[in-house]
């Protein structure tokens, strides 16, 4: 039986949507607890400041190159495949980080993390494509998302869980639930079910240029908010352990903080359809990356704990919302044949910004500290939100 086929009563393929979410969760659940405790790790060696830019820009160094061949690779019916390679390198990347004992050992299995990652973010969103119909596409990324949302609030909160009131957690300790969550994730991932070659690019078929994608009308806007939307994400988990510490805060408390986040992301993402049918997807873009911007400049100040876990939410909801418009942005906008290459340039985009950003963040970091990188992730999210409601406001109204 075809996905269509299965979708034919409800709009939706459940039998593919219900496995995906569960990979989904335990994905992030992954991510979110190895990419905190990695941070930890680093103050754990009592290593520079500078780290903290070098490791994620590992994690993001690859993906910049391979980014484009794994999309073209999905998008000729690989999606469930490259769930699988994704998932069998991030167990890999895991284990190897479990033992890793300096920078030179952390890197390259950051390295392998992040492309792994790629396999899984890149297989996911296609997947989702490939479970809904036309009409369902928002409301079943927008139920994906909310689940994979909770994935990234039980990260950070197992990391809380697990070092209490302490400065730094046991991180090897921390490393073993990670491995066993990917284990699973693994076995979950198996029983994905591949494609049928149903509306894919064909082997004898010359895929769309990249040059005449980038050239689709809003293409390019899209992309570039999402970069600038998941460096944000990227620079709050990252920055906020170097935070707790600058400012005496246990790892509970940074546990906490970051959990109340990716709870309100989840929360955000409950009318996530309907809200764009009445506000629309320009002005909601720019709502939700201004308000994530206060956020973020919010967490830079001297407040109290209960301000910056206010702030948070603040936070979960505007990032939520602009993360999930900039990825059924590019499914709109791109032909069906190549949607997989155009998610994967936004996954290029948005590596392109994990390398660089959190590199220029850490040099600001070693004379501003962590709340200064925070305040300027703020003003640039705000101001990269002013300039798509702008661009993309005279784009429509000469369209």
């Amino acid at each position: 039986m075809s996905s269509s086929d299965r979708r034919s009563r409800s709009g939706v393929d459940h039998t593919l949507l219900l496995p995906l979410m569960a990979h989904g969760v335990l994905v992030q659940i992954t991510t979110g607890l190895v990419r905190v405790t990695t941070s930890y790790r680093i103050v754990e060696l009592n290593l520079d400041v500078i780290w903290y830019g070098v490791v994620p820009a590992t994690f993001a160094l690859f993906p910049i190159f391979l980014a484009v061949s794994v999309g073209r690779y999905i998008d000729r019916n690989h999606d469930a495949h490259a769930a699988m390679i994704g998932s069998a390198m991030i167990l890999a990347a895991v284990v190897g980080l479990r033992f890793a004992d300096s920078p030179y050992t952390i890197m390259p299995y950051t390295a392998l993390f992040g492309v792994g990652h790629l396999f899984l973010m890149a297989a996911h969103q296609m997947l989702c494509v490939r479970a809904a119909g036309e009409r369902n596409r928002d409301s079943v990324f927008g139920n994906f998302l909310m689940m994979t949302g909770i994935g990234q609030g039980l990260g950070p909160f197992i990391v809380g869980w697990v070092g209490g009131s302490a400065r730094v957690p046991d991180t090897a300790y921390l490393f073993d639930i990670g491995i066993a969550v990917s284990s699973v994730a693994l076995i979950v991932a198996l029983c994905l079910r591949p494609a049928r070659n149903v509306g894919a690019l064909k082997i004898d078929e010359a895929p769309m240029s990249i040059g005449k994608l980038l050239r689709i009308q809003g293409f390019v806007t899209v992309l570039i908010a999402s970069v600038v939307t998941m460096s944000a994400q990227d620079l709050v988990v990252l920055y906020l352990p170097l935070l707790g510490v600058e400012r005496g805060l246990g790892v509970g408390e940074v546990g906490a903080i970051l959990t109340i986040r990716s709870i309100a992301a989840v929360l955000s993402r409950v009318g996530y359809a309907r809200m764009i049918s009445i506000i629309g997807r320009v002005r909601l873009t720019f709502l939700s990356m201004a308000l994530a911007g206060a956020a973020f400049v919010i967490l830079a100040l001297p407040v109290p704990v209960l301000a910056l876990q206010a702030a948070a939410a603040v936070l979960g909801v505007g990032l939520g919302i602009a993360t999930a418009l900039s990825l059924t942005s590019v499914v709109e906008l791109a032909p069906a044949e190549v949607r997989a290459t155009a998610l994967s340039l936004r996954i290029t985009g948005n590596r392109i910004g994990q390398a660089s950003i959190p590199f220029l963040a850490s040099l600001l970091a070693a004379s501003l500290g962590a709340a200064g990188v925070l305040a300027f992730t703020g003003v640039a999210l705000a101001g990269s939100g002013l300039a798509v409601q702008i661009v993309r406001t005279r784009q429509l109204s000469s369209s």
